[in-house]
């Protein structure tokens, strides 16, 4: 009985193992399966031999092309014919670009590629007709939610946490008139919802701009949600939980960062450059490095844009009937004559023309056709929400506060405690 039982699991074991090898065989003689074709900027590389580089000192579009066999007449055709989608002028050093080329042992340029930055590139395509055209990466967009306590600085806060730096300027901007950043306190709190950019899910590409914004300042919380007020100019400004515009009809300062106001208005200054003389200086002085960028302090058109005697290079803005401002000692003008410019605008670049012992600009004021001191006076503030759109605006809002609220604050990162000196003792 038992050999018997034994024959048959032998010969059970002997089918089975006959079905597994055909089972192989089988498999094996299945197609293999196709390796998927990865295109990047809409091409298949691999059909091309590439070059990737970037833009150095000294090179040209026009160069770059001849070093790669391209016709002079296909150069030229980009050239005259693509200036609204690819200046060759344009070209800036340090960008990256690709020129993909043929195969084949002529190793001709066929499409040139340039990456504008992470997201946006343009495709120059030299085949058969020339062709010119922008695209963008595919992006993936997701929210986050950030928070803080300030120990020392809101950047300080902001980077512990391995959040983009852009946050803390997009932050000091919203919060530009009704905060002031150089005398936060220990204990001051934020909290932030925004999108983050990445490329091929993986690549981070940059954060979007705040999305909605709790920061509280000596104990007093100011909400800040973008919205969109005034349709007809599709103007985006922040407003706080009761519909006020945070942005005040004039900033503070000419200068984001990096400034030591040097010297006030006084109609009484004593002035080294002319003799420590008595002269009035109706102007608020802003020390920088030179190159330092100048913004405009609020929205206005641009009266006067020029160089003349000790002013040395200026702009100067009509914001309404009542208000104008001037830029003096510029290194270099941005803005011409006529131009519209939006409060925080760069109108021009920290300098040293004119009657100056250092590097500054020399911001003055004027209210209805007379210098006064800027600090001193009290400025209006930037036009509520319209009543008219109260009702939406506080629907749109009621949600993502429910949001902000609901956020924990992080704690600041605990110092490591010292370790504590271990006392050793060697055998004699």
């Amino acid at each position: 009985m038992q050999k018997f039982i034994g024959a048959i699991l032998t010969l059970l074991i002997l089918v089975s193992c006959k079905e597994e090898k055909v089972l192989v065989q089988e498999l094996e003689q299945e197609d293999p399966v196709e390796k998927p074709i990865v295109k990047q900027f809409g091409f298949n590389l691999e059909e091309f031999k590439v070059v990737q580089d970037t833009i150095r000192y000294g090179d040209s579009f026009g160069e770059l092309m001849l070093k790669n066999k391209v016709d002079y007449p296909k150069i030229a055709t980009v050239s005259q014919n693509f200036k609204d989608t690819f200046d060759v002028r344009k070209i800036m050093v340090g960008k990256p670009y690709l020129i993909l080329k043929s195969r084949d042992t002529s190793e001709i340029a066929e499409v040139f590629i340039y990456q504008n930055d992470r997201i946006n590139y343009t495709v120059v395509d030299l085949r058969d007709s020339v062709q010119a055209y922008k695209s963008r990466k595919k992006v993936k967009y997701v929210q986050r939610e950030a928070s803080g306590i300030i120990e020392t600085s809101l950047s300080e806060a902001i980077l512990d946490q391995g959040i983009d730096y852009n946050v803390t300027l997009n932050l000091s901007e919203i919060y530009a008139w009704t905060i002031d950043f150089f005398r936060l306190e220990k204990g001051d709190k934020f909290k932030v919802i925004y999108k983050e950019r990445y490329i091929n899910d993986s690549i981070y590409a940059g954060a979007e701009p705040i999305e909605a914004a709790l920061f509280e300042h000596k104990g007093k919380p100011v909400y800040a949600f973008p919205y969109v007020a005034d349709s007809l100019k599709q103007i985006t400004d922040y407003f706080d939980d009761e519909a006020n515009n945070l942005r005040s009809t004039f900033l503070r300062a000419p200068i984001k960062f990096g400034y030591r106001l040097s010297s006030r208005y006084n109609l009484k200054r004593r002035i080294a450059y002319y003799g420590n003389r008595v002269r009035p200086h109706k102007g608020t002085d802003y020390a920088s490095p030179v190159g330092t960028p100048i913004i405009a302090t609020a929205d206005g058109t641009v009266t006067e844009s020029t160089r003349r005697g000790g002013n040395g290079k200026y702009v100067k803005i009509r914001h309404n009937g009542t208000y104008s401002t001037q830029y003096l000692h510029m290194k270099k003008q941005k803005v011409k004559r006529g131009e519209f410019v939006r409060q925080g605008d760069v109108i021009g670049w920290v300098g040293m023309t004119g009657n100056t012992g250092g590097p500054h600009v020399c911001y003055r004021f004027w209210k209805n056709g007379r210098q006064v001191d800027p600090l001193r006076e009290k400025l209006p503030a930037a036009e509520p929400i319209a009543d008219s759109l109260r009702t939406a605006y506080t629907d749109y809002i009621t949600p993502i506060k429910w949001q902000l609220d609901c956020i924990e604050y992080a704690l600041p990162t605990p110092e490591p405690e010292p370790e504590e000196e271990k006392l050793v003792t060697l055998n004699p």
